[in-house]
């Protein structure tokens, strides 16, 4: 189904019980997070949200609209989002034709494929444009933009899609970068050192040239979903978004600025950002569930506000996982799936757990056919596009299902030869990574679960059977170690149980130190792998553990391995230790605010008939 807009959206999800509207009076200061992070841990995703009552605003909120597997495949027109993946690889695989037979067959595709780029409107047909503020006019507080965690630096537009040219004018780029809001009309741009934007900015800054952007919010949801994926350098969103709608994507000039925007967005944002201007923006609660640090960044000057007469504002809000981006960044795993194939065709399927944050944790599974290959992929991977950013990748064998998280947990421990087959690398990390001793890049960690070939060095024969522990080794680990303020078997029975700690950490070091005393003590000897967490981490909980696992860890610096036993280090680093960054505070929400979304609940998801 093709979306011509966001309201066509809103109607087929309202249809489908997708879409609860909300009436009872909100603030957008940390209220509506509130609400919408209970709702997106909710089974399946919850629903879409539509803030109809926000204080201080007369425009209604739209927020999870993508935050469900339901949601994610209407938006994208498809029942599976592997038939997307397969409709793309028809084209990446189109041979040159030979006969005529042969180009009389590929005509067809070819004529879908002549829909796919951008078309240029009249301002009569841009709805975007029912609505022209300019000069003192434009006033971003008419907007009900929000503030979603306590620590915030203000308000920032979490949705927006950011619209920009290279210097020369012959390369768009289309992306989500968050703005905070300094005032009535203008905003920060955060755009991260290693993407697009910030490259396109870099080029202005050397030329001292002002650089023209415009901000799309509320676009249709392929345009939405086209913002946020992984494209190669140089390729169009907007070439991409008219491929998933199998039509081009309305485009129309600016009012002020020398750019096109998406016809039928809600509401448009036009301005230009001077590179010889930064201002300090952050933190931010961010996706991986911790405040990103402030920074200076570009300033964006607002020279315009379109919009529809009657404009929804669609935002996000991200945070400790799940949350509504996790939809969309499990369709991009699979929608470049087979981009991922032309370069690497011995890859199978790929897996980004949920807890890993998208560039904490890749599972991939390969075609083995000769030996250190799985190396060789993770060489590749970790000098490609966004998969650089990649702290952990798992290789598996083609027969193994990655989406299966279990089973690949149960592979590693009864299998992996602890000697042998982890690898650590070091390179670039994403800008969010606060685990490394120094920002932007550190050490990283791969793991070869497939099964050997001729060639491959040889494994380190084990001895070792499947073990069950004592049901009571936790209590016994708590009354030895006073420091333990909670002990739990993560995994048992396996050939390497899990034993979890959490540790009162008070001194530097504590951690590894705890480490050597633990495996050097025999009545622990049929532990195989300690996981040394921080006092406050729920134990039983093991997505909260996995999450605290790949957003803590530095590979290099964190594991100890000894005699086919891993220690794990993944508590807050201290100064003292090394570490370099200022290591972020996790999201909390405060308790007032939780107080007064606890007295609305009722009437807002159960209201009584009137």
């Amino acid at each position: 189904m093709v979306y011509n807009s966001l309201r066509d959206f809103i109607r087929r999800l309202e249809s489908e019980g997708e879409l609860v509207r909300i009436r009872e009076p909100v603030s957008p200061i940390l209220e509506i997070a509130e609400i919408t992070d209970r709702v997106s841990k909710s089974p399946n995703g919850g629903p879409a949200l539509l803030f109809e009552n926000v204080e201080d605003s007369t425009m209604p909120v739209l927020i999870n609209a993508f935050g469900s597997w339901r949601r994610i495949h209407a938006a994208l027109g498809t029942a599976r989002l592997d038939d997307i993946a397969r409709d793309m690889e028809r084209y990446l695989k189109l041979a040159p034709p030979t006969t005529l037979m042969e180009k009389a067959k590929l005509l067809p595709l070819l004529l879908e494929a002549a829909n796919f780029p951008p078309k240029m409107v009249s301002a009569q047909k841009a709805p975007c444009q029912e609505v022209v503020h300019t000069g003192d006019a434009v006033d971003l507080s008419r907007i009900p933009i929000l503030q979603c965690w306590p620590q915030d630096a203000g308000r920032f537009i979490t949705f927006p899609i950011v619209i920009n040219r290279s210097l020369d004018r012959s390369i768009r780029n289309v992306g989500l970068y968050r703005m905070q809001v300094f005032d009535k009309n203008s905003t920060a741009m955060h755009w991260h050192i290693h993407k697009d934007g910030a490259h396109f900015f870099h080029e202005f800054q050397r030329q001292n040239q002002i650089m023209e952007v415009a901000v799309a919010i509320g676009a249709d949801p392929v345009v939405c979903y086209a913002a946020s994926a992984p494209m190669p350098y140089g390729v169009d969103e907007f070439l991409l978004a008219g491929f998933l709608r199998k039509k081009a994507v309305p485009l129309v000039p600016c009012k002020t600025i020398g750019l096109e925007v998406p016809a039928s967005a809600e509401i448009v944002l036009e301005g230009y950002i001077d590179p010889a201007e930064m201002r300090l923006e952050g933190p931010f609660g961010d996706h991986t569930g911790y405040y990103s640090q402030d920074g200076d960044y570009p300033v964006f000057h607002i020279t315009a506000i379109t919009h529809r007469k009657d404009p929804i504002y669609m935002t996000t809000i991200v945070g400790k996982p799940p949350q509504e981006d996790y939809y969309l960044g499990k369709a991009s795993e699979r929608i470049f799936l087979p981009l991922l194939r032309t370069q690497l065709p011995e890859v199978i399927d790929m897996n980004m757990p949920l807890e890993g944050v998208f560039h904490n944790c890749v599972i991939v599974s390969i075609d083995k056919r000769y030996p250190m290959q799985a190396r060789r992929m993770m060489s590749w991977f970790w000098g490609a596009g966004q998969m650089s950013f990649v702290k952990i990748i798992v290789v598996v064998d083609a027969d193994v299902d990655v989406q299966n998280e279990s089973k690949i947990l149960e592979l590693l421990l009864d299998t992996i030869d602890l000697e042998h087959d982890l690898f650590f690398s070091e390179g670039i990390l994403d800008v969010l990574n606060h685990a490394s001793d120094h920002a932007l890049y550190g050490s990283k960690l791969g793991i070869d679960a497939t099964r050997r070939v001729k060639g491959d060095p040889a494994a380190e024969s084990s001895s070792k059977k499947t073990v069950t522990l004592d049901p009571g080794l936790a209590k016994k680990v708590q009354q030895k170690y006073p420091e333990v303020k909670n002990c739990h078997l993560l995994k048992t029975p396996s050939r390497l149980p899990i034993l979890g700690v959490a540790l009162n950490k008070e001194s530097p070091n504590q951690g590894q130190q705890f480490i050597k005393t633990f495996m050097a003590d025999a009545d622990w000897n049929a532990v195989g792998v300690l996981v040394v967490l921080e006092s406050h981490v729920n134990l039983e909980d093991r997505s909260e553990v996995l999450w605290k696992l790949f957003n803590n860890l530095d590979p290099r610096r964190d594991i100890q391995i000894a005699n086919q036993r891993v220690g794990i280090d993944v508590t807050r680093k201290m100064a003292e230790e090394g570490y370099q960054q200022n290591w972020p505070e996790e999201i909390v929400m405060t308790q007032d605010i939780k107080d007064r979304v606890d007295a609305k609940w009722d009437r807002m998801f159960h209201p009584k008939p009137s």
